[in-house]
């Protein structure tokens, strides 16, 4: 009995170092994958940055600029920049790295998700991004600029603050327009309802603007321009769910997926 219970457990170590070492082996050609494109783009670094402030230096006034206080920033600011457009590149391939830790544990039908799931997550980030750049920057800078000029104080804004402001404002419009990928996925795998999801569409909507009025400037406007595309998004992806709401043909192959499994 005992040798029996020290065979399991050496197994379940075994198992759990493969896992480890995969993971390990996974993070490391992500990182390698971002650090190569990293490498790439450095020398255009000032030109990437110069193009990432572009809705700042068109909302300033004349005679408004751009600013550096600390001694390293006119260095360091464009190279995170450069290191975040990186990132982006190489997203696809981060992904593809995760998917693929994860779908040894997911069934048959749910692995075909994967593909759909990566290439939808990828492009409405990059969508969410680019909705801040083009659409959200130029009004929030364009309407703080107005209230400036009643003052008279010169608008001249740190580089480090605002690549600050803009990927944590990146970062939560990349994340609200995954609203869609997240019903779909929780209606496919079964963890959540799809009725129950419309019944909570409610409290979704007043959620929206509570996250919206945290992660956005203090003006009404920005917080409307992150509430309002999040509640679409949400109702977007209760119509997409419609279509992956799980039939009793994928309960079958799931119990024959666990019942080959288990003879193996």
């Amino acid at each position: 009995m005992s040798e029996n219970n020290s065979t399991e457990d050496s197994g379940l170590q075994e198992s759990f170092l493969s896992h480890l070492f995969e993971l390990r082996d996974r993070v490391i050609k992500s990182t390698l994958a971002i650090l190569v494109v990293f490498a790439c783009l450095a020398y255009w670094a000032p030109d990437i940055f110069h193009l990432f402030a572009q809705p700042l230096l068109k909302a300033l006034p004349a005679g408004g600029k751009m600013i550096v206080t600390d001694v390293t920033g006119s260095f360091f600011v464009p190279m995170k920049v450069t290191m975040l457009v990186a990132f982006l590149i190489a997203l696809p391939v981060v992904m593809y790295q995760l998917w693929a830790f994860i779908a040894p544990g997911l069934y048959m039908h749910e692995r075909k998700l994967i593909l759909p799931l990566v290439v939808s997550s990828y492009s409405l980030f990059i969508f969410g991004m680019a909705f801040a750049y083009f659409l959200v920057f130029p009004t929030v800078f364009n309407f703080m600029a107005s209230y400036n000029a009643p003052l008279g104080a010169e608008m001249s804004t740190d580089i480090d603050n605002y690549l600050s402001f803009a990927m944590t404002t990146f970062l939560a419009f990349g994340i609200t327009f995954e609203v869609p990928v997240v019903v779909v996925v929780l209606v496919r795998m079964g963890m959540v309802p799809l009725a129950k999801l419309r019944e909570i569409r409610p409290y979704v909507i007043v959620g929206a603007f509570v996250i919206s009025a945290v992660v956005t400037p203090p003006d009404v406007l920005s917080q409307l321009l992150l509430a309002v595309p999040m509640t679409l998004l949400y109702e977007l992806g209760l119509l997409i769910a419609r279509f992956y709401v799980p039939k009793p043909a994928d309960d079958q192959t799931d119990k024959e997926d666990q019942t080959s499994s288990a003879s193996v």
